[in-house]
């Protein structure tokens, strides 16, 4: 499967079988990390990170996977370059794009909520990116999407219910699984690409997709249109529930998760702490013991970093049932197979 040059902005543009081909690629990486087989697949080549967000997992895993390709990655910040804004003069979109095509062998992006005066902004500019530039451009976070994070969820979902870690996918193990993606309260104002992300895939993979959140908290409209399409193409049920309980019923995925809401952006600014009091006024949105066991046994995951106290209780995130590092770990390894296959052309 020739997946060189591709852009990933989110997972629902790509194929399943492009996005098996990915996952199956991965596992084996992550089966023979250093092994010389992929060493050198990105020998000489850069990844150009730009980061208009800090990040843990998200730098350390992109460095890490271009290192052990044989590559290189760029950190780069937008204050420290001279880049046109609504508000400043310098250079356009085009003329970076092209010239970074003339560098790097593959740019990666990541531009989340605060960046951003309304919602959609940072994937208008990741496209116009992947419009001028010649070279792969890569999600690594933002305003609508986390592609890379939901690899590595299903990723970790199929190791706990397959084979485990290193022994392969097999991404037919979640099929008629019950995912439930279900609001957090807490002090953070998150944005909603890792909840989208992973209803999206979720939905690919044949998974049942509950959502679960406090009236006033809908996501992406057209987000939830797609999974709703996904469901219905893979004979599974996609249900909306403002209950803070229902979703557990049956479960076997518990994804508990912050997000804004829609009324997060006004007039131009993002109105965090204002976002932030809102939420803390549901502490019964919590995912505890209580309401875990209410599931078929299930996993928790999380893509990190947990609110603690707020999204979940250290009892569930730090249990025998928890897959959060697991998740984490297949950031690296995702991303590796994503880099081989769109710039090594593997």
């Amino acid at each position: 499967m020739d997946l060189y040059g591709r852009d990933l902005l989110t997972t629902q543009e790509w194929s399943k079988p492009e996005l098996e081909a990915v996952l199956d690629l991965a596992a084996k990486m992550k089966r023979d990390r250093f092994s010389d087989k992929y060493a050198s697949i990105l020998r000489y080549k850069t990844f150009l990170m730009f980061f208009y967000n800090p990040s843990v997992r998200t730098r350390q895993s992109f460095e890490a996977a271009a290192t052990e390709l044989g590559g290189h990655a760029q950190f780069l910040e937008p204050k420290a370059m001279r880049l046109r804004t609504a508000t400043t003069a310098g250079e356009t979109v085009e003329d970076a794009a092209k010239v970074m095509s003339r560098y790097g062998a593959g740019l990666g992006i990541r531009m989340l909520e605060d960046k951003v005066a309304a919602y959609g902004q940072g994937d208008d500019l990741l496209r116009e990116y992947a419009r001028w530039a010649d070279i792969p451009i890569i999600s690594m976070a933002h305003d609508k999407y986390h592609p890379c994070q939901g690899l590595a969820d299903v990723m970790g979902w199929d190791e706990w219910f397959g084979k485990g870690p290193g022994r392969g996918v097999d991404p037919g193990v979640l099929q008629h699984k019950k995912l439930l993606v279900t609001w957090g309260h807490g002090a953070l104002a998150r944005s909603w690409c890792s909840v989208q992300e992973a209803s999206l895939i979720g939905s690919r993979f044949g998974m049942d997709v509950t959502l679960a959140y406090p009236e006033g908290y809908d996501l992406d409209a057209a987000v939830i249109s797609w999974t709703q399409q996904n469901c219905s193409e893979t004979g599974r049920t996609f249900t909306i529930t403002h209950d803070v309980r229902e979703g557990y019923d049956a479960a076997h995925v518990v994804y508990s998760r912050h997000w804004m809401s829609p009324q997060a952006y006004q007039a131009g600014k993002f109105l965090k702490q204002q976002e932030i009091d809102r939420a803390l006024e549901y502490p019964q949105w919590i995912c505890d013991a209580e309401k875990m066991n209410l599931t078929a046994d299930a996993i928790f995951t999380h893509p990190m970093p947990v609110d603690r106290g707020h999204e979940v209780t250290d009892e569930v995130a730090s249990g025998p049932r928890s897959c959060i590092y697991d998740v984490a770990e297949n950031r690296l390894h995702v991303q590796k197979a994503v880099m081989a296959l769109t710039m090594g052309g593997l």
